[in-house]
């Protein structure tokens, strides 16, 4: 039997690009975004693989996420997976100096977006005592760095919730994992330095970052374990990179 996947933030990135990979392998989707027009055309070429059902909404409003899982057609309300991958940083710059509606943005993305979409999911897994939870957090989750602030306090926020999940639904059979990927090179540097294409760029300039295929791949390896089997924590880092701050970049 094929199992169903609801995936947050599908529409760009790891999401995408775990759509993409899943789609190849038969699963059932549920891709969910807030870009009506490009979820559109991601379901339009993806169900040509698989199933797919779209949901258009934003996970930071706590009643768009429980209308949009509540509408699911009765044979896509069992959801077997759940990959929270929804999330964005914000903005560069020192606490004393950081926008008030970036931390809202952060917080209400990262965190509480990941809480609305695994509460209106989760108690039917617990009903079946079956399910896997997988969170996507950050290195920034782990090693905070210097005007990172209120992202990596969302991301170790991710981090600890994880964790409990974890011990929470240990007695339900459901599997929580979180992986944590260091420097991607997605639309995540263009949306914190709101739409700077130079500032950007320079991110990811000298070494070859991770891309959302390579996160992808591995998501769908943790997924496709036997059931004994969780890979609970996983940090994943481009070669180039040691730690939240050191990277090697040629010169």
């Amino acid at each position: 039997m094929k199992k169903t996947v609801l995936i947050t933030g599908a529409t760009s990135g790891i999401g995408k690009a775990t759509a993409e990979i899943l789609a190849s392998d038969n699963y059932r989707l549920i891709i969910c975004g807030r870009r009506q027009d490009i979820l559109t055309a991601l379901a339009a070429k993806l169900s040509k693989s698989t199933e797919i059902h779209k949901l258009c909404f934003d996970v930071s409003q706590k009643q768009e996420v429980f209308d949009a899982i509540d509408s699911l057609p009765a044979d896509w309300k069992d959801v077997d997976i759940l990959i929270n991958n929804a999330g964005n940083a914000h903005g560069f710059d020192p606490i004393h100096e950081a926008n008030v509606d970036d931390w809202e943005a952060m917080i209400d993305i990262n965190l509480k977006g990941l809480l609305y979409v695994t509460k209106a999911i989760l108690p039917d897994m617990v009903d079946r005592k079956s399910g896997h939870i997988i969170n996507i957090g950050s290195i920034a989750g782990i090693e905070p760095y210097q005007k990172g602030g209120v992202y990596n306090a969302s991301k170790y926020a991710v981090d600890g919730l994880t964790k409990s999940m974890r011990q929470d639904l240990i007695e339900h059979n459901i599997k929580v994992s979180e992986i944590k990927p260091g420097l991607v090179n997605t639309e995540f540097s263009n949306v914190r330095f709101k739409g700077d294409e130079e500032k950007s760029a320079k991110v990811y300039e000298g070494f070859d970052p991770l891309t959302g295929s390579d996160i992808a791949e591995i998501i769908h390896f943790i997924i496709s374990r036997p059931a004994h089997v969780n890979l609970a924590d996983m940090l994943i880092l481009p070669t180039a990179q040691a730690t939240a701050t050191m990277v090697h970049r040629k010169k």
